[in-house]
């Protein structure tokens, strides 16, 4: 059920999903990325609470000097007396305890009537603070009013009335200063915008304790609306532009950066390989600024556009070569068929000597069909990843079976060898081959010698046959090149061994001699 759904929503995007350049998609991804933490900071309320706390921080600082200037000032004071600093363990710095994300209070109810005038005493006080309050408010744009230690207003508006029941009046009253964030109720929003800001529509209100002769006397109330997020943005556009734009320089060089590193050389590689896909072309050479991974891309498709066209060569080659071998006994037997058809009363003797020719030409079709399809599992032979096996067994095995047939096999073997990474019977059919090819040459004597070098087992199988002529020795691993042809051989023999060692990653070789053949074969130890 859900993977229908899942499905049914992928295909319409799938559909009309456009169809982009690297460095469109790189471009994208980084912008996005970029305006991440700008996306987070406003939905977020990261930069808002910035604002909100800042606006706290300069309430608590106002409070505190004006609670040090009324606590000097106040009659019978012994000198400034402040509360003890709250401090968040950052030297230096007030501890916020306001957050956008908790609730706020309600709008502070208006000041109630109170009976009575206050002691003289703190008239007297009020009377020498009302000046510092009063331009302390007009420079500042707080609301502050002093307020008796029962809530009734000494100075600021609504003066002889009292807000006493204050959660915050509570708190400031017991020596605590306390800082609360209540609503607005004049609050009517000025632009489009505005609802985004959660600050808009509160106050920030802070209660801070007066204390004289370690008693508190006094209470300064001071509010002010917050900093709001698109006044605070306003306020900071120089910055916050410098800062978008350096973002986006930074994100061009960047896309710069990536593209001369992977989006250049993809294409670059991309037009390659449609050259070479037609037939022509050459891989290009690998950029300086790409990366290493696509450096290492460029040297693999190099070395498959080489081996793609090293195949195509042997394909043509190799089709070019059966063509010629498959087209003279075809030619024989048709010659052969012709004949007969035109000469009806040919006797007996003649039919039979044209119908052996057409016979031989036969067999060797068959032969040469068999052995292609050796040379073909040879070249699609995969590694035996487990295969080890003893070298001097086989090799032993061989010496045995051609001395009874009359051929002199030496053998030079080390007491201990190690194993060949390949199965036993695939070498001793390799061996046996060459043991074949140097019989037929007229060799009389062959010796096979084994050591071990620098990880590889060496065996060196060499003939006192006539050896092989000078211009034919670079031809001898070419498929259908035999000196033998009159003879039955059909040239493929070679290619076999050389594909079936290449399968495990041996090797074979035509080496220098002083008489007859000699080739060394090269087979990883297990």
């Amino acid at each position: 059920m859900f993977g229908g759904l899942i499905e049914g929503i992928k295909a319409p995007i799938r559909r009309f999903w456009p169809r982009l350049r690297l460095r469109t998609i790189l471009l994208v991804t980084f912008v996005f990325v970029a305006a991440l933490p700008g996306v987070g900071a406003l939905f977020l309320r990261v930069y808002e609470n910035t604002l909100v706390r800042q606006t706290e921080a300069e309430l608590i600082a106002q409070g505190t000097a004006l609670a040090a200037v009324a606590s000097a000032e106040w009659p019978g004071s012994t000198g400034p007396e402040l509360t003890p600093r709250v401090s968040s363990g950052i030297a230096g710095g007030p501890l916020s305890t306001i957050d956008l994300g908790t609730r706020p209070l309600p709008e502070r109810p208006e000041p109630a009537p109170v009976a009575g005038s206050p002691a003289p005493d703190v008239q007297a006080a009020a009377a020498r603070l009302a000046p510092v309050v009063n331009a302390t408010s007009d420079a500042t744009l707080a609301s502050i009013l002093l307020l008796a230690s029962d809530g009734r207003i000494l100075i600021g508006k609504n003066e002889g009335s009292s807000l006493a029941g204050l959660p915050e009046l509570a708190a400031a009253r017991a020596g605590r200063p306390e800082t609360v964030l209540r609503r607005r109720g004049d609050y009517r929003p000025e632009y489009a915008f505005e609802w985004l800001s959660r600050a808009s529509g509160l106050r920030i209100h802070h209660a801070r304790p007066v204390v004289v002769n370690h008693k508190v006397v006094a209470v300064l109330l001071l509010s002010r609306s917050p900093r709001v997020l698109f006044r605070g943005l306003y306020e900071d556009r120089g910055k916050i532009l410098f800062g978008i734009g350096a973002i986006f320089a930074t994100l061009v060089v960047l896309s710069g950066l990536l593209s001369r590193g992977i989006a250049r050389p993809i294409e670059m590689l991309s037009q390659a390989t449609r050259d070479v896909a037609r037939g022509g072309g050459a891989v290009p050479e690998v950029p300086r600024t790409a990366a290493i991974e696509i450096q290492a891309l460029y040297s693999d498709f190099a070395t498959m556009a080489d081996a793609i066209d090293r195949r195509s060569r042997y394909l043509r080659d190799f089709a070019h070569a059966v063509s010629h071998e498959f087209k003279t006994p075809l030619a024989g037997i048709r010659g052969v068929i012709e004949i007969l058809e035109d000469h009806a009363d040919m006797d007996e003797a003649d039919r039979r000597r044209f119908l052996a020719n057409a016979g031989a030409d036969a067999d060797r079709l068959a032969q040469l069909v068999t052995r292609l399809l050796e040379l073909a599992r040879a070249d699609m032979a995969e590694a035996d990843a487990g295969a080890a096996s003893e070298v001097a067994l086989p090799l032993r095995r061989i010496a045995d079976a051609w001395t009874d047939r009359g051929l002199a096999i030496m053998l030079d073997l080390p007491d201990t060898l190690p194993r060949a990474a390949m199965p036993a019977a695939m070498l001793e059919a390799i061996v046996e081959s060459l043991v074949e090819n140097s019989r037929q040459a007229g060799a009389t004597e062959v010796s096979m010698a084994a050591t071990q070098e620098e990880g590889t087992l060496r065996l060196r199988i060499a003939d006192n046959g006539p050896g092989i002529p000078e211009a034919d020795r670079a031809r001898i691993f070419e498929p259908f090149f035999t000196s033998r042809r009159a003879a039955g051989g059909t040239g493929l023999g070679l290619p076999i061994a050389r594909s079936l060692l290449a399968s495990h990653g041996g090797t074979i070789a035509l080496v220098p001699s002083e008489r007859g053949t000699s080739f060394e074969i090269r087979v990883p130890i297990a």
